[in-house]
């Protein structure tokens, strides 16, 4: 990826020296890939007094584990750290502006979908150049969705509010982000942990999204994240039989072909956590055998937090985009932000002449 990001950089540096504005750069480039050629000399964010001393209010450290959990029905990152219990603790849920797509893992590369599953982050994943001012690579496709064929690539956390299958966050949300997983790495966390999930996976949603033809796949995101809800640890990630699995030890140790059926389980790090999940599919199953009315999705394009609706439907896109991006990075899509894809569609009672015509 690396010497990608160095030929395109070279490339249109050559071409396009002090002339190409950061739109133009977008177009060159494929999907979200940002090479912060108008400032390459900006410092990386650090964390603010304001942040360290709500991280020591919550029982963490600056340089503690950190992980990131992003829920795209919801528009919501959230970023947890190690407190003194030795457990995550919620340190912060920022509003996202900006996802593209639909609900749904990503498959193709173009689809505008942005990402959903479990990936790992490292230092060199981190971009403190992005055209978006600073951005972290997710790492899509995994192993598991290169196995299965998945394309596409740079897919980011960025700032800005602009999205072809990122998850933008605006300038100054992606930069607090930012300096907190950095510094969390400096510490010593080799690679943090991001789960991305289509809505909060509680049995009561999931049961409002059952006839969805990604069902089967949310079932399997929805142990790792029980897994992480019960007990505030980072779910161990493995990947056989075309899934993810969770906390499990295999014969022989992990699996290294994630299509071929996973070897015999011989053991599960925390038999108690094991028991709560099981008791939570019980809970899914009572919810999903009720007769409740299924979650009816206008889809346009993706989604943004309600507080950035409001903000579009008053203000309009350009001020918007100028009030979180620095470089006034248009909106993306603005009509299809302000769809909301994901409020409830009225409920349509058949009519009497209706009812006669079935």
């Amino acid at each position: 990826m690396h010497s990608l990001v160095d030929f395109w950089r070279n490339l249109i540096w050559t071409i396009i020296r002090g002339v190409a504005p950061a739109a133009v750069l977008c177009v060159l480039l494929p999907g979200c890939v940002s090479l912060g050629l108008d400032d390459l000399s900006k410092a990386a964010p650090q964390i603010s007094s304001k942040m360290a001393a709500e991280m020591s209010t919550k029982g963490m450290k600056p340089e503690s584990p950190v992980l990131v959990r992003i829920f795209k029905q919801e528009s919501e990152l959230e970023v947890w750290k190690i407190d003194r219990s030795g457990h995550y603790a919620l340190l912060k849920t920022y509003p996202m502006c900006r996802w593209s797509g639909k609900l749904g893992p990503k498959k193709t590369a173009g689809d505008r979908q942005a990402p959903e599953g479990f990936y790992h982050v490292s230092a060199a994943m981190l971009n403190p150049k992005s055209q978006f001012y600073v951005s972290f690579n997710l790492g899509y496709p995994n192993k598991l969705e290169t196995a299965l064929g998945y394309t596409g690539e740079a897919l980011m956390v960025h700032g800005a509010c602009s999205s072809s299958g990122c998850y933008a966050m605006t300038d100054q949300g992606v930069g607090e982000i930012y300096a907190i997983v950095a510094r969390a790495l400096a510490g010593g966390q080799d690679r943090f942990q991001v789960q991305a999930y289509p809505f909060r996976m509680t049995a009561a949603n999931m049961a409002s999204h059952k006839q969805d033809d990604n069902f089967s796949y949310w079932r399997t995101l929805k142990e790792g994240y029980d897994a992480f809800e019960f007990s505030k640890r980072q779910p161990k990630v493995s990947i056989c039989g075309r899934r993810y699995m969770f906390n499990m030890e295999f014969e022989g140790g992990e699996p290294r072909d994630p299509l071929v059926a996973c070897p015999a389980i011989v053991g599960n790090s925390d038999p108690e956590l094991l028991t709560r999940i099981e008791a939570e599919k019980q809970n899914l199953e009572k919810a999903l055998s009720r007769d409740r009315p299924m979650t009816v999705l206008a889809y346009s394009d993706g989604g943004m937090h309600s507080s950035f609706r409001d903000l579009l439907r008053t203000n309009g896109p350009d001020k918007l985009a100028a009030s979180v991006s620095g470089i006034k990075y248009p909106v993306s899509r603005p009509a299809a932000a302000l769809s909301d894809p994901f409020a409830p569609l009225p409920k349509i009672r058949p009519t009497a002449a209706a009812s006669e015509d079935r």
